[in-house]
């Protein structure tokens, strides 16, 4: 199975920026969607951000349109979420996640099929 560590979380202002990682442990050029997801306790899990790494392809929450982008690194097996303009709604623990082709929906979390552990991202006022 495909084994997930995500990193580059902490705390940050509002209007700051943070990127996260998210290393695979095999090649993902090969054809996956790789999903960037948030949760707060309590509140349902959001798909944050999404691409299929053979075409490129990038799906994107309303709430981050044009504040956050989804990158691939074939070379390293990795996949970025390069988040600016950080706002106080964006804390939250952010999880990577991998899905095989096929039936995938880019920005619901049940349909893939591996993750990782998370990192947390705090953006203060």
């Amino acid at each position: 199975q495909v084994q997930l560590v995500e990193s580059g979380g902490g705390s940050e202002l509002a209007g700051g920026s943070l990127r996260l990682s998210c290393a695979a442990s095999e090649n993902i050029y090969s054809g996956y969607y790789m999903g960037w997801f948030r949760q707060v306790p309590g509140i349902e899990r959001e798909g944050v951000a999404a691409i299929y790494t053979r075409g490129g392809y990038t799906y994107y929450a309303d709430s981050v349109k044009g504040r956050f982008t989804i990158s691939q690194d074939n070379a390293k097996n990795t996949v970025y979420l390069q988040m600016n303009s950080l706002k106080p709604e964006d804390t939250a623990m952010y999880y990577c996640a991998a899905a095989r082709p096929g039936g995938v929906r880019p920005l619901i979390f049940s349909t893939y099929n591996y993750w990782g552990q998370g990192t947390q991202v705090t953006v203060s006022s």
